[in-house]
């Protein structure tokens, strides 16, 4: 006889723990809850079946897994929490009794806890970590904007404003910055790392208020984790980069607001030598060889190409070593493939191609910002790729050069142009030299890659459309790409036509408009139906209708059911031979295409309506 099955004691019932129960077994409150599932990355789960899971019950309720909060259990963070828990009934209990001096003691010995352990559990390695940090970088930059008040401490925006400006600093310093575009929420980036792409926002430096229904206690937790990571990646990012971490940073000039420019770069110094091993002596033959005698003799064959006295065997030179070529690919021939094998890349041929200067774009040119322009963002950009940047001391400390330098190439300005009828003879030459430029022009030349012309970007001009360089997937709308001669023929006849049908309509009765829309809807509705199509056609023949209009209407109504029938059939098909799970991603992803074809379309549509309407204007 098999094993008795208890209700609620195995199944569904047993891997599954509502959030109530789940508490209780850990003896803490909700808000530490929420903290250790946020610092651990437990989320809840969907049973299957939620009545099995909760022992029949239908009451709404979130489900866990029972193995993740046995695995909380014996988080050491959870014992500090309970002995944070324990310590501020002492303390209170010590101020309400006036013991100052045990107040004292009790805060200077505060139970705290690290994440340190929680960072090695859930990335263990360093690509991992990396490739994590993108809502990490959004998290503190959000952060580092926002104005401190009684839930945000002055000392964590500070944190998070030094977290920011080191990533910055090494993104600098490295040359990886690829992309950047303008959004309506901020400023996106996208940064290259040890073969891994980062993607993060930075909101625009406005006033922020912070909203009353968001839970603030839940970002400073995700904020609490994300700085724990961010010092272990900066580490290692610095240290292998021989750069002394943290940056060193010069108050003068952070209190000055030089933001980024207040921070240094140190490479790291190897204090002393390091120590040579102690020399060894060995009897051989009846002579002492010493590690030294060793040395010597073998930096005498490396050099001379010939062995000492004694020697048995004699070293050729460097030079008459061949090199080695087996790194070149030799293509086999295949027996069942009767294609040619294609050549593959090496590493020679690898070298050989032309290295990009993406990453020294701007090295070439000096850059100046206007007051208007925000300096932390366009100093960044210029940086990163090589080039030189100066402001105006109203934005800061620390500009390297003033507008009155003759190496200035660029003056990046986002103003009208305004007449200026002082202007001397000097200032008029040195504006002439210069090129005066919208600031989208350095986030479009970064994209593009190359230096675009100045001229569509010129200060007070209309600016071509600013597009974003994310949209890379397949069938992507291209605004840049024209409606063809075809298309645009098309379109033309489409609108006589359309001209033409409303002026007919215009003409026509209201009742004989009705019920002709009426009965082109029926014989749409009943091209599949015979008894419905007779009905149809005796209805356009009682109000008038001319019987091959109705026909045609036919027609495309039964062509259009026909091409929707067999598209229906092979996808019912197609779906017989799936699984659930299957059938639930093919749902997916036709869902995905669909709503990217409709964004295109639509897309599409406003283009053309613009041009229709250009085109219009042109004829009057």
């Amino acid at each position: 006889m098999g094993r008795l099955r208890q209700k609620g004691k195995a199944g569904a019932a047993k891997a599954y723990v509502t959030r109530s129960s789940a508490v209780k077994r850990l003896q803490c409150s909700l808000a530490d809850f929420r903290r250790l599932c946020i610092l651990k990355g437990i989320f809840p789960r969907e049973p299957r079946s939620r009545k099995r899971a909760n022992k029949g019950s239908s009451a709404p309720t979130t489900f866990y897994y029972a193995k993740d909060i046995a695995f909380l259990a014996h988080e050491p963070v959870l014992k500090k929490l309970r002995e944070h828990k324990a310590f501020a009934k002492k303390l209170s209990r010590a101020l309400g009794r006036g013991e100052w001096s045990d107040a004292k003691s009790l805060e200077e010995n505060k139970p705290v806890y690290r994440l340190d352990h929680i960072i090695k559990e859930r990335y263990p390695s360093f690509i991992d970590a990396l490739r994590d940090i993108d809502d990490a970088l959004c998290m503190i930059s959000l952060f580092a904007n926002l104005p401190s008040n009684p839930r945000i401490s002055p000392s964590l925006i500070e944190n998070c404003s030094r977290l920011s400006a080191e990533w910055q600093l090494y993104i600098m310093r490295s040359r990886s910055l690829r992309k950047a575009f303008f959004s309506i929420k901020g400023v996106y980036y996208q940064v290259e790392v040890m073969d891994q792409t980062v993607t993060w926002l930075v909101p625009y430096q406005f006033s922020q208020n912070i909203p009353t229904d968001v839970d603030v206690r839940v970002m400073l937790t995700f904020l609490e984790l994300y700085q724990t990571l961010l010092g272990f990646v900066f580490f290692k990012l610095y240290t292998d980069a021989g750069l002394v971490y943290p940056p060193p940073l010069d108050m003068k000039k952070y209190d000055g607001g030089a933001g980024v420019g207040a921070f240094g770069l140190q490479e790291i110094v190897q204090i002393g030598e390091p120590a040579r091993p102690s020399l060894k002596v060995v009897d051989v033959d009846g002579r002492k060889i010493s590690t030294k005698d060793v040395r010597q003799t073998i930096k005498s064959m490396t050099t001379d190409g010939s062995g000492v006295e004694g020697a048995d065997v004699i070293m050729s030179s460097l030079e008459e070593v061949p090199q080695d070529n087996d790194e070149d690919f030799v293509p086999h021939v295949s027996a069942s493939d009767t294609l040619p094998a294609s050549s593959l890349p090496t590493l020679k041929s690898l070298e050989a191609l032309p290295q990009s200067s993406a990453p020294s774009l701007f090295a070439p040119y000096t850059f100046f910002l206007s007051r208007e322009t925000s300096r932390p963002i366009f100093e960044f950009l210029v940086r990163s790729f090589g080039g030189r940047i100066g402001w105006e001391s109203s934005s800061g400390d620390g500009s390297p050069f003033t507008f009155s330098d003759d190496s200035i190439t660029h003056v990046i300005i986002d103003r009208p142009v305004v007449e200026r009828t002082d202007e001397t003879s000097e200032e008029r030459q040195r504006r002439l030299r210069r090129k005066y430029v919208q600031p989208q022009w350095v986030v479009d030349c970064i994209n593009a890659g190359k230096i675009l012309l100045e001229e569509p970007y010129a200060q007070g001009k209309t600016l071509p459309p600013h597009l974003s360089p994310f949209g890379e997937y397949e069938g992507a709308y291209d605004p840049t790409v024209g409606i063809g001669a075809q298309e645009v023929a098309e379109e033309e006849s489409e609108s006589e036509s359309e001209d033409n049908i409303e002026v007919d309509d215009a003409e026509e009765a209201p009742e004989e408009k009705s019920d002709k829309r009426a009965l082109e809807a029926v014989a749409a509705a009943a091209a599949g139906d015979e008894s419905a199509l007779r009905a149809a056609e005796l209805a356009a023949e009682v109000a008038g209708v001319d019987p091959s209009a109705f026909e045609k209407e036919v027609q495309k109504s039964r062509k259009k059911m026909k091409k929707t029938n067999e598209a229906d059939d092979e996808s019912d098909m197609n779906k017989m031979m799936m699984s659930n799970r299957q059938k639930k991603l093919y749902e997916k992803m036709k869902y995905g295409q669909q709503k990217k074809a409709l964004e295109r379309s639509t897309l599409e549509a406003k283009k053309k309506g613009i041009q229709k309407e250009k085109r219009k204007q042109g004829k009057t």
